[in-house]
């Protein structure tokens, strides 16, 4: 009898940014330039609290059409410029939901970086369907940011 492996859904998504690694990476750790594009099209960064450091919290508000949406972490792992690690849930009148966990890769590629970016641990495939919908629109933004 053969156990089968289960798997957790995920999901990973690469672009190319035009900027340098130390830049990209300083995009998604000040919390400043954050605010300016973090969140889905149609939706604003109204706030970013980051403690970046391993073990540290973040926390980020974003507004849109349907009020606001926040969601928050910690720093698993901070390796600048090259690694960003950290735990990932939605709060709900401030209680967090399910936790899973994003990593997010920063490798020089010529005078641009590639950016990888590896969101896994979640329970449903519905959930992290959803959420590779709004991490390809939070990185269109990103995109446009370095454009």
């Amino acid at each position: 009898m053969m156990d089968a492996a289960v798997t957790a859904p995920s999901l990973t998504i690469t672009r190319t940014i035009t900027g340098s690694p130390e830049e990209v990476f300083q995009a998604w750790t000040n919390p400043e330039v954050m605010s300016s594009w973090w969140g889905p099209e149609g939706m604003t960064g109204a706030e970013c609290n980051l403690d970046v450091r391993d073990g540290g919290q973040w926390r980020a508000v974003m507004r849109g059409p349907n009020g606001e949406h926040t969601t928050s972490g910690e720093y698993v792992r901070v390796d600048p410029p090259k690694e960003l690690v950290f735990t990932w849930a939605w709060e709900n009148d401030g209680v967090r939901g399910e936790e899973t966990l994003v990593t997010v890769t920063f490798k020089p590629q010529g005078s641009n970086t590639a950016l990888t970016l590896l969101h896994e641990r979640f329970s449903k495939q519905e959930t992290c369907d959803m959420h590779f919908e709004g991490w390809s629109s939070t990185l269109n933004k990103l995109e446009a940011k370095f454009a």
